[in-house]
């Protein structure tokens, strides 16, 4: 009820004064009108980002979750699709996921990776502010490349690496935690990284009853932000019927790795992953601060596509690289000349019959 204007909610003997995020919350159950859903008036199609949906059309493809006629079609066609948009304005959800500045709507929408020691001593950070989709393409290879070291061992000649966390259990968390995460607070996702164990926090407000247990067990798909979730869904970043905690706990199972466990802080969830103990590595030696030249090409997209491509695909050209990658040859030979010279990769035989490897 609103009184001087003021609005309280009676539930009982009890009755609470409803302010700010509260307030907002309450409305939004009532009339089953969500924060993504409101449309915002200084920006159009023409100012989203070009990059973003590239990447939405290259994985919604590459994932077989959306067919080529859908995909071929103008953005603003596309927008409509995936109902982004509400009489012919840009919904609040459009901007964050294809827009280069999402906090133009909202602050703290943006990504934030750190690398602790003993607790509180931060070694080394980074903020990843761009839209949601360019944000999602490259966090996982920043976390794998920068942050973490796999163990090396041979099995019949055969060179295995093991990371200390199961790489797509942490791609499903960290996906999770963007496309399910209250914007409204002003608070960015945290991904917080010790030897021994990977925190990810977002915010977010819990459907009624659910506790930290009931979101490791079998549960309903109840998205935060229902748009916002489909398009990471068409992409293939995220799974539906509440699924993506299993696939979390079969891919630690498969490492060996204990199951993650959740913890809910008022309106903060996070999920702490274990170190599998065997695939920890004398840390001791590595750098506190990484090279500054290969941080900035870190926060190249293509760069980061370019390695994802040298990972799958270790004998191919740059001819033929350039053209995945949508770039001439001589960019991709620039982007390959500072991996090499960083370390990150290697040129294994020769220029006709040679692969590339990884040096993660």
């Amino acid at each position: 009820m609103s009184y001087h204007g003021e609005f309280h909610y009676r539930s009982g003997a009890t009755k609470q004064q409803l302010t700010g995020i509260a307030l907002s919350q309450f409305i939004m159950k009532k009339t089953g009108f969500r924060w993504e859903d409101v449309t915002v008036d200084h920006l159009t199609v023409e100012d989203l980002d070009d990059e973003s949906f590239k990447i939405f059309r290259r994985e919604a493809a590459r994932n077989n979750r959306m067919i080529e006629s859908e995909l071929n079609v103008s953005n603003a066609e596309l927008l409509s699709k995936l109902h982004l948009m509400k009489d012919g304005k840009l919904k609040r959800s459009a901007v964050l996921l294809f827009y280069s500045d999402p906090q133009i709507v909202q602050t703290g929408s943006y990504v934030k990776i750190g690398k602790f020691e003993n607790g509180a001593d931060l070694q080394y950070q980074d903020v990843l502010e761009g839209s949601l989709i360019t944000t999602a393409d490259k966090v996982i290879d920043l976390i794998y490349l920068k942050y973490l070291k796999a163990k090396i061992t041979y099995e019949h000649d055969r060179r295995v690496e093991t990371y200390p966390f199961a790489r797509e259990a942490v791609r499903e968390a960290v996906y999770i935690a963007i496309a399910h995460n209250c914007y409204m607070f002003g608070t960015p996702i945290q991904i917080r990284i010790e030897d021994e164990e990977m925190i990810i926090s977002n915010r977010s407000i819990l459907p009624d009853g659910w506790t930290a247990e009931t979101l490791m067990e079998p549960h309903d798909s109840i998205p935060y932000n229902p748009d916002i979730a489909n398009v990471f869904y068409r992409m293939g970043y995220i799974e539906t019927w509440g699924r993506g905690i299993q696939k979390i706990c079969d891919e630690c199972r498969a490492l060996g790795a204990e199951l993650p466990q959740y913890e809910v802080l008022g309106n903060g969830i996070r999920l702490h992953f274990k170190a599998l103990q065997s695939a920890l590595i004398d840390q001791s030696k590595a750098p506190k601060h990484q090279n500054t030249d290969i941080d900035g090409a870190l926060e190249s997209a293509m760069v980061l596509r370019l390695i994802e491509i040298l990972r799958e695909e270790p004998n191919i050209s740059q001819e033929v690289l350039g053209e995945k990658l949508g770039t001439t040859r001589r960019v991709v030979q620039k982007h390959i000349n500072a991996l090499k010279e960083s370390g990150i990769i290697v040129r294994v035989g020769g220029k006709r019959y040679g692969h590339w490897q990884i040096n993660d």
